[in-house]
């Protein structure tokens, strides 16, 4: 047999107000920040994959969604995390075609690390029955050949 009475709750439906960042104002005041490459006596690779990129397309102002690939070999610094978040979520309400979007990322790395090599890959979904995969890539001007 299902009793029909109702739990009594264990706690207070209200809960206490909760002091949070405003995420609004960090996605818009976001920079990306940097930190000292500890292991430059070695070439490595770091890859980023940012599966939930989004903005939004400037002709017809819907949004466009992607995967934002970053691959980097460090010189001298290397990408905070947090400051990355913050800084791909600043494209989700700006208006920018996908080369642009891809392109403005390559700059903004190549200009705040100065990274040995570099690749940033927007492969966005399907939209009007089109798929578009960006390919952008830098090369430091010291870096041997056949590296």
């Amino acid at each position: 047999m299902v009793s029909s009475e109702r739990p009594t709750p264990r706690a207070s439906a209200e809960l206490p107000p909760v002091e949070r960042p405003d995420g609004t104002r960090a996605i818009a005041d976001a920079k990306l920040a940097r930190f000292p490459n500890r292991t430059t006596h070695r070439r490595y690779t770091i890859e980023f994959d940012c599966p939930e990129f989004t903005c939004i397309c400037p002709m017809s102002g819907f949004p466009d969604f992607a995967n934002l690939k970053i691959r980097y070999v460090p010189r001298d610094w290397c990408v905070e995390l947090k400051s990355l978040k913050l800084y791909i979520n600043r494209f989700r309400n700006e208006g920018v075609f996908h080369e642009d979007a891809v392109n403005q990322v390559l700059d903004d790395f190549v200009e705040l690390l100065d990274p040995w090599e570099i690749e940033i890959i927007g492969d966005f979904n399907v939209r009007g029955n089109i798929k578009t995969v960006v390919r952008a890539s830098h090369l430091h001007p010291e870096t041997p050949k056949g590296s």
